[in-house]
């Protein structure tokens, strides 16, 4: 049996290839929107893609599921359970009910109804018959189980959260009798806002979680399970709501990532009037010391697809700002989730802007040392946290005003209009940044970055609440 993961760090999220290398046959199981990975991946092994299959309609990323099948004509299988529900899929597919199995030569793959984070969730137990036809090897338990937690219920709206607790209630009884050995890849790990205290762990087995996972410890009720699964839930990404339509109706075909054509001066100056937006992917830093007026700062790596996708307009032609290796890793994070409209990015970069002449704005970065001084002088200045709830609890500047920045968009307009200096502050400056290109862009006039966040703050000291 053929096995492999691919982690998209950004999202956190996992894809899986399962195949027989004797039959020469994979299906790929949740692909991302850039689906070169996986015809790169069979192509290098000299096998077929002939099935791609789906755990459920995604929330947190674009699906390639429609146009990985079109490209190498596999069988694309989905959840027969979406009809009649909020999400139901609108693109030709074979459907999958519980206990459908595909046999991939000696591997077989066998539906297991698991709703409950969403109604139609499915998971897939693997069994490499060529060991034995009995027992399954893997459960890819998609956003049902992760390690250490289960997948959030309120996707569909908190009318429904509920009933959808409880069904995730029935899902981890349903997975009971499978054996404790039985390995569990999930679909995401943590980072991701589809579950709440997910586990650094690529994966487990059902023994360790049936231990160490609070959902599946023996004597649990169904009342105290909905309580405490609906008791920790991460915050909602607004975003959530695009991605599952987009899902729903089936992500265009890409053909390719965009964005990869460098455009001259003038023409993106010209493209800027317009309305396209700018997205600045150089380092926090390099957009503090001077960039486009405007742009968002939303620094190329790891975090770009998440903060993309909580703060940029998804209904606007895209501008990049960085060098071409930055634009092009850049332009494949937004289409992952849904951030299709990538013209391009500057050519010649931000010196080539300067050389020209075009405008130019900086952030004011400040040491811890420097805004707690300004604290004692300035009354007016505020200190945004734009952490999380739980990185706030475990400890912030004292009097600071907290307002995770995924939310920031919403509240922009009234910090800007209310005329007040703001230092932001996360904990290492990224989400800052990203935070005080928000508030540039809603017209706030003195925003200021805290450099080295809460990391800095303490390492230097200063005083930390807990209240």
């Amino acid at each position: 049996m053929l096995f492999e993961r691919f982690e998209d760090e950004g999202l956190s999220q996992y894809s899986y290839a399962v195949g027989c290398e004797a039959a020469a046959s994979i299906a790929i199981v949740d692909p991302r929107r850039d689906i070169d990975t996986y015809v790169e991946f069979a192509a290098a092994r000299r096998m077929r893609i002939t099935h791609v299959l789906e755990t459920h309609i995604h929330a947190d990323f674009a699906s390639g599921a429609r146009e990985l099948a079109g490209r190498t004509d596999a069988a694309l299988w989905l959840s027969a359970y979406d009809a009649g529900e909020v999400y139901d899929v609108a693109y030709p597919h074979s459907e999958l009910r519980d206990g459908d199995r595909l046999e991939l030569g000696r591997v077989r793959i066998e539906a297991l109804h698991t709703p409950g984070h969403t109604p139609e969730h499915v998971s897939f137990l693997v069994y490499d018959t060529a060991r034995t036809a009995a027992t399954p090897e893997l459960l890819l338990s998609g956003d049902f189980l992760f390690v250490g937690s289960l997948g959030r219920p309120d996707l569909i709206g908190n009318d429904a959260k509920v009933m959808l607790a409880g069904r995730q209630y029935d899902s981890v009884r349903k997975i009971a009798q499978l054996p404790d050995g039985v390995e569990v890849h999930p679909g995401h790990g943590a980072g991701s806002m589809c579950g709440a205290g997910m586990s650094a762990r690529t994966m487990s087995t059902l023994g360790f979680e049936r231990v160490a996972n609070p959902f599946l410890r023996a004597g649990l009720t169904r009342e105290a399970f909905v309580e405490r699964l609906l008791g920790n839930l991460p915050p909602f990404p607004p975003y959530y709501l695009r991605m599952k339509a987009l899902n729903a109706q089936g992500a265009p075909p890409l053909d390719g990532v965009p964005g990869r054509r460098p455009i001259p001066l003038a023409e993106f100056h010209s493209l800027m009037e317009q309305g396209h937006v700018v997205i600045d992917v150089r380092d926090q830093m390099a957009y503090a010391g001077g960039h486009v007026p405007g742009a968002f700062g939303l620094g190329a790596g790891s975090n770009l697809s998440t903060w993309a996708a909580w703060v940029v307009p998804y209904d606007r032609p895209l501008l990049l700002v960085g060098s071409d290796t930055e634009a092009r890793e850049a332009a494949r994070a937004l289409v992952r989730v849904g951030l299709d409209d990538v013209r391009g990015y500057l050519e010649g970069g931000m010196q080539g802007w300067i050389d020209a002449g075009y405008g130019l704005t900086t952030v004011r970065q400040e040491s811890p040392s420097d805004v707690i001084q300004e604290l004692s002088r300035e009354p007016a200045l505020q200190v945004l946290d734009v952490r999380t709830y739980d990185e706030w609890e475990a400890g912030h500047v004292c009097g600071a005003t907290h307002l995770m920045g995924g939310y920031l968009p919403e509240r922009a307009a009234q910090l800007a209009s209310a005329g007040r200096p703001v230092a932001l502050i996360c904990q290492t400056g990224y989400r800052s940044t990203v935070a005080a290109s928000v508030l540039e862009r809603a017209g706030a006039c003195d925003v200021r970055v805290v450099t080295g966040g809460m990391i800095a703050w303490e390492h230097a000291g200063l005083p930390v609440c807990r209240e």
